[in-house]
């Protein structure tokens, strides 16, 4: 399997900077998990392939990309782009964005080809075929409805959190999975923040490395993802203080395979 964390944000040259503002994940060029960078930050291969996307919730810096990314398609597509999401998600974008008053309801549009959005409702607990994948949702404790992620690809099997707190049914499930090839789970406010951090449902480091003693992968690798861009560095200077084995952040644009 390979993953890629799209670019989110750029320097004052015009290149990509390690800093993210918005959340989008590609697996194997062909499944978007989040969309918030997708419209933009996309390859050329992605764009002609990606036509699958899975969002964890409904908060704008996951899937911001969404609608430019169906938009700059539009005439193109062949096929539609397929959203999976939960039915509370599907319902705000619904409600929220894809409403003719921020963006066209693409779900009621055609071209010459045929629809070009269409919703797909993931239930939690159950796994779905998606691409050449198989996701299964898997309960997050978020300030809105959300879902982390089991990703297969045969037998190699990733988990992600998206945006979360501090659980206990998601360990419960993801230690029961055999042969985790690796974990992201968000970290998004340094120690400092702990108010904030603990009022938007979010994790600090210190956080964080207690979620990970209920975690029983000790051979799996973990990545710390979705730090807030204001204050990355004091964030990874914290994890890395901590000395936490086997954790490192996830690299901006760089490609993983597992």
């Amino acid at each position: 399997m390979k993953l890629q964390l799209l670019p989110s944000t750029f320097e004052e040259n015009g290149c990509s900077s390690p800093r993210q503002h918005l959340t989008s994940f590609i697996i194997d060029d062909r499944v978007a998990i989040d969309a918030g960078s997708l419209g933009f930050a996309a390859s050329e291969l992605q764009r002609r392939q990606v036509r699958d996307v899975v969002l964890t919730h409904a908060h704008l810096d996951h899937i911001a990309g969404l609608p430019l990314f169906i938009d700059d398609l539009f005439s193109e597509l062949e096929q539609p782009v397929r959203v999976h999401a939960s039915q509370g998600v599907i319902e705000v974008l619904e409600r929220d964005v894809f409403n003719w008053s921020v963006y066209p309801r693409f779900s009621e549009l055609s071209n010459a080809f045929g629809p070009v959005m269409q919703y797909r409702t993931l239930c939690p607990g159950v796994s779905s075929p998606i691409a050449d994948l198989e996701i299964k949702p898997l309960a997050v404790n978020h300030s809105v409805p959300s879902n982390g992620y089991l990703i297969s690809s045969g037998a190699t099997k990733v988990v992600l959190t998206g945006d979360t707190a501090e659980m206990d049914e998601f360990w419960d499930q993801v230690n029961a999975i055999e042969n985790l090839k690796a974990l992201l789970v968000e970290c998004a406010f340094p120690d400092e923040l702990e108010e904030l951090a603990q009022s938007s449902f979010h994790m600090t480091p210190t956080r964080l490395r207690g979620e990970l003693e209920k975690f029983r992968g000790s051979s799996c690798p973990v990545y710390a993802i979705n730090l807030k861009p204001r204050f990355r560095e004091r964030t990874i200077a914290q994890l890395e203080a901590l000395g936490i084995n086997g954790l490192e952040v996830l690299k901006v644009g760089a490609p993983y395979e597992f």
